[in-house]
Order: structure tokens, then C-alpha cells, then sequence
């Protein structure tokens, strides 16, 4: 019976865990998720951000050299980040209402959005440094915060 109780609880210990442990990944939007998650531009006509904290949206295509090449910065920055910031990557091929919505004609291109105050686009594929810089100068988050 100790056995049991004990197993019981650790058990128990183990799921509370796993509970309170962020998955921070970049996650993968349609037009409809960025309609719900960031913005609706297709009902507003003033910028009216969704989100709670500073997001980064990546428009891309899975055929583009420079998008695969700046895909790994952005998983790496999520996980660094933690909880503090969310990346949203967008398929310009297949969420064509968004992409025109924001007049995406080069890839990759960057929408950093601060939690309050108006978004930002850049073109190009940048290195980690010029993310780093966006995320402090443009979108306010001043350290690397990781809340797991």
C-alpha cells in the first residue's frame, strides 16, 4: 500500500510538472489564426493587436533558400525567449489573404510587433543579431526571459 501512495505521487509530482512546463515553439498560422491570433484585416481598419506579448511574424515559402536558412535563428530565438515573446510563421503560398493584406511581395519578410504600439515590416534574411536587436530597440524586450 506505501508503494501505491508513493508511486501515486510521484506520479502526481510528475504531471504538476509537466504542466507548468512552457512548450515555446514558433507555431504556424493560416489566415484565419492570424485573423484570431494578431490581427483581422479584414474587419479593422486601424492596427488592433490581438496578442498579450511581443510577436514576431515570419512570412515565408517552403521553397526559399534564405527562409530555411533563417528558420533555425527563429525555433532558436523561441526557446531562448521562453514565454516573453511568440513567432508565428506564415506561408505566403498558402495564406495569400494575410500576405496581400500586408503587401508581401519579397521573402523572407518580418512583421515584429511590440505588445503595444504599431508593427514593423523588414525584408531579407537577417542573423541572429539583427533579431536580437529588433526584439530590444523595436518590440521593448530588453533580456532574454525564459519561464519553463
Amino acid at each position: 500500500m506505501k508503494s501505491l501512495i508513493k508511486s501515486i505521487f510521484l506520479l502526481s509530482f510528475v504531471l504538476l510538472s509537466l504542466a507548468s512546463f512552457s512548450q515555446s515553439k514558433v507555431i504556424a498560422l493560416d489566415d484565419e489564426g492570424f485573423k484570431e491570433k494578431v490581427f483581422d484585416f479584414e474587419k479593422e481598419k486601424e492596427w488592433v493587436f490581438k496578442g498579450d506579448k511581443p510577436v514576431i511574424v515570419d512570412f515565408y515559402t517552403t521553397w526559399c533558400g534564405p527562409c530555411k536558412r533563417v528558420a533555425p535563428i527563429l525555433a532558436e530565438l523561441q526557446e531562448e525567449y521562453g514565454d516573453a515573446i511568440q513567432i508565428y510563421k506564415v506561408n505566403t503560398e498558402k495564406a495569400r489573404a494575410v500576405s496581400a493584406a500586408f503587401g508581401i511581395t519579397s521573402i523572407p519578410s518580418f512583421l515584429f510587433i511590440p505588445a503595444k504600439g504599431k508593427p514593423h515590416m523588414a525584408k531579407g534574411a537577417f542573423p541572429k543579431e539583427t533579431f536580437v536587436k529588433a526584439l530590444t530597440e523595436i518590440m521593448g524586450v530588453k533580456e532574454i526571459v525564459k519561464t519553463k
